[in-house]
């Protein structure tokens, strides 16, 4: 009998509270094992971790890399592997390898069976596949079924077939269907953070509003305490409320941080909104069970009259190079804005774009209103420099970083000083190729009839 339905026989027979273990927020950067082992004493029924997301930017989606070193990586899911496989506790991985499409999930399974092989390890595991066919997509854009998430344009038969790979965000039902090929561990594709934590409740038939409202909290593990932090979090559903607690002593789930963390990520913070309903968040109650401990209930959720699926496609736009630089001239930190189009005039002349193809080019100078955007009301003494050219090639964007640095350098303005140089730079070369450069050009809701086919589950044994 595998971990998943030696847990449900056993819960089917002595119902109670459930628990489940957050190990990390995303992994590959690190499981602390105090924390870790602290929550495998509290005999969880399901350990889960999420491993992706978009947060690090359209490259690693649609370059099929991970954005976490292989080597912690690894680390990771053998403690998590160990502890999980090694205790009899179902292991829920969700978003592989950053981006969640089949490269992505194909290179974690490759260590899963690393780690099985090492460690003389045997379980039965389920994969669950999130990359979407592009004539699906594209057939749902002509039929109308398609919308774009803020600013993003409307989806074009173009744009789906410039993307290097579009993945499908995946709810609870896929795993669910996972779960009852009778699994010890499911590593999935692209996927709704919540549905790694909803599966085991949904499959039991316990209440979907707070297993829902816990698991949103939960998948940033201790993120949600008092002070923050990326230690393993257990959840505890006790029929319609749930309790949060570290596995960090010394970190505290308050009602005021717990409220807090709750509440974000959502263009609406009162409404969660999944492939297969929405969770209201509106009469939510926050209580201290103690100086460590939060209950929280009045959750509501709505199941969906249509199933959605969020959508996620990269395209690349060309290889980028960049140069960082600094300068405590004030004068020339005064006369930036004069600067930097003169600078640029000089390079586009020097170096001509293709018409074609003209390279992107953008000067940032951090400490005069980048990050915030806001008017800087006194100028500060030094400021940072970046330079950032994208490319038809690494050649070309290389080359124009370079003569912008060799003319920011040296660029003459009213009232300079000294000929000898206007910034330092604390590398060298100065400029510096970082690969290919891509943008989200696929970022929208799809309306589907059915879920099943869009994300299949495959199964085997691993090790033995």
């Amino acid at each position: 009998m595998s971990n998943f339905a030696r847990v449900i026989a056993a819960y089917e027979r002595e119902p109670g509270p459930l628990r489940i273990l957050s190990a990390s927020g995303q992994l590959g950067y690190g499981v602390l094992a105090k924390a870790f082992q602290a929550g495998l004493e509290r005999r969880p029924h399901l350990i889960g971790a999420d491993m992706g997301s978009v947060d690090p930017g359209p490259y690693y989606l649609g370059a099929g890399r991970m954005a976490t070193s292989r080597r912690v990586s690894k680390s990771d899911l053998r403690q998590l592997l160990m502890g999980a496989v090694g205790n009899g506790i179902p292991l829920v991985i969700g978003t592989a390898g950053t981006g969640g499409g089949d490269p992505h999930l194909a290179a974690v399974v490759e260590i899963v069976r690393e780690i099985a092989r090492e460690e003389n390890m045997s379980f039965r595991l389920a994969t669950i596949g999130a990359e979407i066919p592009k004539d699906v997509v594209k057939t749902a854009a002509r039929a109308g079924k398609v919308r774009s998430i803020g600013p993003i344009p409307a989806l074009t038969d173009e744009e789906v077939d410039g993307a290097s790979r579009i993945v499908g965000q995946m709810g609870t039902e896929a795993f669910i269907r996972a779960i009852d090929q009778d699994v010890d561990v499911i590593i999935a594709g692209r996927a709704c953070d919540t549905a790694i934590y909803t599966c085991l409740p949904a499959r039991l038939g316990l209440p979907m509003a707070p297993a829902m409202q816990m698991a949103k909290i939960i998948e940033c593990a201790s993120l949600c305490c008092e002070p923050g932090g990326r230690d393993s979090m257990l959840g505890t559903l006790e029929g319609e409320s749930f309790v949060l607690e570290s596995m960090n002593p010394n970190r505290r789930a308050t009602p005021l941080s717990v409220a807090a963390h709750g509440l974000y990520e959502q263009a609406d913070p009162l409404s969660v909104i999944e492939p297969e309903g929405v969770l209201h968040l509106g009469d939510s109650k926050f209580e201290a069970v103690d100086e460590r401990r939060c209950r929280v209930s009045g959750a509501r959720w709505v199941p969906a009259k249509q199933f959605t699926v969020k959508i996620e496609g990269a395209t690349r736009v060309g290889a980028r190079a960049i140069c960082v630089a600094g300068s405590v001239d004030p004068v020339f930190i005064a006369k930036a804005d004069e600067i930097i189009p003169a600078v640029e005039a000089i390079v586009r002349e020097l170096v001509p774009p293709d018409p074609a193809k003209p390279y992107q080019l953008f000067f940032r100078f951090y400490g005069l209103g980048v990050v915030g955007g806001q008017p800087v009301t006194t100028l500060p003494e030094e400021i940072g420099i970046i330079v950032e050219c994208i490319g038809s090639d690494e050649d070309e964007a290389r080359a124009v970083v370079a003569s912008c640095k060799q003319y920011l350098l040296h660029h003459g303005f009213p009232g300079r000083i000294s000929t000898a140089g206007n910034t330092a730079f604390p590398f060298t070369p100065p400029e510096l190729t970082a690969g290919d450069a891509y943008r989200f050009s696929v970022y929208h809701i799809m309306d589907v009839d059915a879920l099943e086919p869009l994300f299949p589950v495959s199964v085997e044994t691993v090790g033995g």
